[in-house]
């Protein structure tokens, strides 16, 4: 070979064959690799989709929405007569209802700022690294730090009598002991789904819940003084 001054490629030049080769290549020739052709996939943007598709809907649903009911607008702004009762717009009823019950530090910042930095510190912890259900690892030590949270939370509702926010917390923590009883094999597809479910999942329900419900009574049974009225009443 050292007297021959041309070399040529070997036959054999598929890499997955002969993953181990040395291969000498003069000027005149170029290295090749034969590779088998390998099956393409079409992929499609679903989730893309999916958004597009709620976007649409939402919009037309707002548009229906506009389009058949009226806005509940009052009157002018008169700074000698306040309004009684003066409510804040609908999305900040909730708030405005837990005032009724709370301090403004704790209605207007502690609660929705626990809240919120629970949502985001929860998926750094194990718990939640796998969006696993939250009862389907360690289940008798996080059913004993449930009792604990839920049991606290009530009392805390019940010493201030907000039982509006009691009664849906106590709901919500009885979903969570059924879940806690479910599997992702049980029979019911109710009862895998709620096996499934995480703990941001609770966190999120919990907290939608609460704010539906508050916003609810802020709106249709407050009428003047902040006093309980039912709404055929009238506020």
């Amino acid at each position: 070979m050292a007297d021959s001054k041309d070399f040529t490629a070997g036959i054999d030049s598929n890499a997955k064959k002969s993953p181990r080769r040395i291969v000498f290549i003069t000027r005149r020739t170029s290295a090749q690799v034969k590779t088998d052709s390998e099956d393409q996939v079409q992929s499609f943007p679903e989730v893309l989709f999916r958004a597009a598709v709620a976007i649409q809907v939402l919009a037309i649903a707002l548009v229906w929405v506009s389009l058949v009911f009226n806005a509940p607008l009052e009157g002018l702004a008169d700074p000698s007569h306040t309004p009684n009762p003066a409510k804040a717009p609908w999305y900040f009823l909730g708030l405005q209802e837990m005032l009724h019950y709370f301090p403004p530090v704790v209605a207007g910042v502690l609660v929705p700022g626990l809240v919120v930095f629970a949502l985001i510190v929860i998926p750094y912890f194990k718990v939640n690294i796998e969006a696993d259900g939250l009862f389907l690892k360690d289940r008798q030590k996080r059913l004993r730090i449930f009792y604990l949270i839920a049991t606290g939370l009530s009392l805390f509702l019940l010493f201030f009598k907000v039982y509006a926010a009691l009664v849906p917390t106590l709901i919500v923590a009885g979903v969570m002991l059924l879940a806690a009883q479910s599997s992702p094999q049980s029979s019911s597809a109710l009862r895998r789904y709620l096996a499934a479910r995480p703990l941001s999942y609770w966190v999120m329900t919990w907290f939608l819940f609460e704010l539906v419900v508050l916003t609810a009574i802020g709106t249709f049974f407050r009428g003047p003084g902040w006093a309980w009225v039912w709404p055929w009443q009238g506020s």
